[in-house]
């Protein structure tokens, strides 16, 4: 993406919003600066707004022409920032207020997907009175224990017996009021990328880990990144398609990254769809960007370019 120097001045004043109160903090902190750091090597007229409880009143405070959500999580993610960008009139990256609260409550998400008829894994929400055995006959063994309004893997748990439920519904509860449980999935697992309605080549995510949890995502340095991601290219442009299907029926725009396993029958499986994604060193929509010749800082301007004022009056 080649921008003009007047394209470059035209963004005006750009805050990359960052931090916020959710569980995935310091991972947004990391994303917002290596965002912010990017649009100023890029010469845009852009600070940084670390938000904090009293969120509305920072904005109201600050000159802001275009935000750059580097948000993850409760209160970024989920169309909370979005609504208030609304009401102030400034143009924002990524998906609207009602794509966002859907991507970040993975039961609703699934709930559209499979009203579509899109494969995504059975699951059920659990409550301190779920019967752990009416559960695992309904569902099966392994699963996933996870909270429905999290991101970055947090509070996920894999369950191999009837007996780790209690413990892994504890994990789960610290984050969350929403507890899901989903048929765990065997196989490999793919994400795709999508900026702009374009699909970015598949990554291959393979990790010494039970899962793909947040120490494989942010930790670990044996975590393998495969690109090409090692499927034929009929099998990978399938995977584009779904995730473009998955990522338009949530009402996603701007970008995101959808996440899916494929089982050792060859069926994708609909995780979940990202709508802020990270933008750290570990993440994968720079990887997935890169490896079609798009450097991190023409990849930071094309989203920025993507943001636009959603109002609902007025």
């Amino acid at each position: 993406m080649s921008l003009t120097k007047e394209d470059i001045q035209a963004f005006g004043r750009v805050a990359v919003l960052m931090g916020g109160c959710s569980a995935e903090r310091e991972v947004s902190l990391r994303s917002g600066n290596a965002v912010l750091d990017s649009l100023l090597r890029s010469g845009v007229n852009a600070f940084g707004l670390d938000l904090g409880e009293q969120a509305l009143t920072q904005l109201m405070a600050e000159k802001i022409d275009r935000a750059f959500i580097a948000l993850h999580g409760r209160g970024g993610e989920d169309g909370s920032i979005q609504g208030a960008l609304e009401w102030l009139r400034i143009p924002y990256t990524g998906s609207d207020v009602m794509a966002s609260a859907l991507g970040m409550d993975k039961f609703k998400c699934k709930q559209v997907w499979q009203g579509l008829d899109l494969p995504t894994p059975a699951s059920s929400l659990l409550n301190p009175t779920s019967d752990p055995d009416e559960l695992v006959a309904k569902l099966g063994l392994p699963l996933m224990v996870k909270p429905a309004h999290e991101g970055s893997s947090i509070g996920m748990s894999k369950v191999v017996s009837v007996e780790q439920l209690s413990a892994a519904y504890k994990e789960a509860s610290r984050y969350d009021t929403r507890i899901l449980a989903e048929r765990f999935v065997s196989g490999p697992e793919f994400t795709v990328s999508i900026v702009d309605g374009q699909a970015l080549p598949v990554i291959g995510l393979k990790t010494s880990h039970d899962f793909y949890d947040f120490n494989a995502k942010y930790q670990a340095t044996d975590t393998e990144y495969l690109l090409p991601c090692g499927l034929t290219a009929s099998e990978e442009q399938a995977l584009q398609v779904l995730a473009l299907e998955a990522y338009h029926a949530v009402g996603c725009e701007s970008w995101g990254r959808v996440d899916i396993m494929v089982d050792e029958n060859k069926q994708s499986w609909l995780l979940e769809v990202n709508t802020s994604p990270g933008m750290t060193d570990h993440s994968l929509v720079p990887q997935a960007a890169a490896h079609v010749g798009i450097s991190f800082d023409q990849l930071v301007l094309k989203i920025l370019a993507t943001a636009n004022l959603k109002v609902f009056c007025g």
